[in-house]
């Protein structure tokens, strides 16, 4: 968000959205891990995915170490999904970048801040909280002309002692039944006309019944990819806050948990991602679509 915010505590819990100028400053804190979570997308002519490390090697923030979310996710997953691993799984990956009891993270990448959203989810979901998404991620800083190396970074190995909240992910037949539910606000992250049924990205036209559509991409600042200002992210989520219950969803777990993030700094305590996305929802002709608003 572009106006000031709360800073990260020295102790505690941290605040989960920092400013590249308090990265800065903090870059050599002992027990703070700076991650580079890039992943490289293309959706034409089909949707497929690369790890962002070969630019991470080319130049990073300094002393950051990098996550593969294509190695982080699970490994049984299908083609182009991004879902959440066991508990262990993801226990191991963090501890080898050496995230675990006792340090920080800061996260950023070098797209729309989303893939850093993800992690971040995937770090509360397994009830690591002291982590935060690094506004504006890569673009900002190097905007700002901030320090950047290529020197290979790695932290020491941490033992990762994971705390699963599964009601920070929805499964499908959790949404199914969200459709008919009054309390419950199913938010689409994709663009407009992904929405509306215009383009075929995740192998079916349209959107889940009744879903309200925040794509990923305007609640940000193009130009610097910070997020927008507080009440302007209020206003684009103003009849979705007052929701019992939202469930986020997009392709495959990504835009969506973009979504999730901005709704958690927007004080909602009720949010789930819906993991499969539309990947997983349109392959079930079961499952219903509309077209349209």
């Amino acid at each position: 968000m572009s106006e000031s915010h709360t800073p990260i505590p020295e102790t505690g819990t941290q605040h989960p959205l920092v400013e590249p100028e308090w990265l800065e400053q903090h870059l050599n804190d002992p027990d703070l891990r700076v991650v580079d979570a890039t992943v490289q997308v293309k959706l034409w002519p089909f949707p497929r995915v690369k790890s962002g490390r070969r630019e991470f090697q080319r130049s990073h923030i300094p002393g950051a170490a990098f996550a593969d979310l294509l190695e982080i996710s699970d490994p049984q997953r299908p083609s182009y999904t991004f879902t959440m691993p066991t508990a262990d799984w993801f226990a191991d990956q963090m501890g080898r970048l050496g995230i675990g009891d006792g340090t920080r993270v800061v996260l950023y990448d070098g797209r729309e801040n989303m893939w850093a959203a993800r992690l971040w989810w995937m770090l509360r979901t397994f009830g690591f909280d002291n982590a935060s998404v690094l506004n504006g991620g890569w673009t900002a800083w190097r905007l700002e002309d901030r320090p950047v190396s290529s020197t290979p970074c790695a932290y020491p190995a941490a033992t990762f002692t994971p705390h699963l909240r599964p009601e920070l992910i929805a499964d499908k037949e959790q949404v199914l039944a969200a459709i008919k539910d009054s309390t419950t606000c199913i938010v689409n992250a994709l663009g407009r006309r992904q929405h509306r049924g215009e383009r075929k990205e995740y192998g079916a036209r349209g959107h889940i019944p009744g879903a309200k559509n925040v794509t990923a991409w305007e609640i940000l600042d193009r130009e610097t990819m910070r997020y927008r200002p507080t009440e302007e992210l209020r206003k684009l989520f103003r009849p979705i806050l007052d929701a019992e219950r939202v469930i986020t969803y997009c392709g495959g777990g990504i835009a969506s948990s973009s979504d999730a993030f901005i709704l958690h700094l927007l004080g909602h305590q009720n949010v789930a991602v819906y993991d499969g996305g539309l990947i997983e929802w349109s392959a079930d002709r079961t499952l219903p679509l509309e077209l349209g608003e």
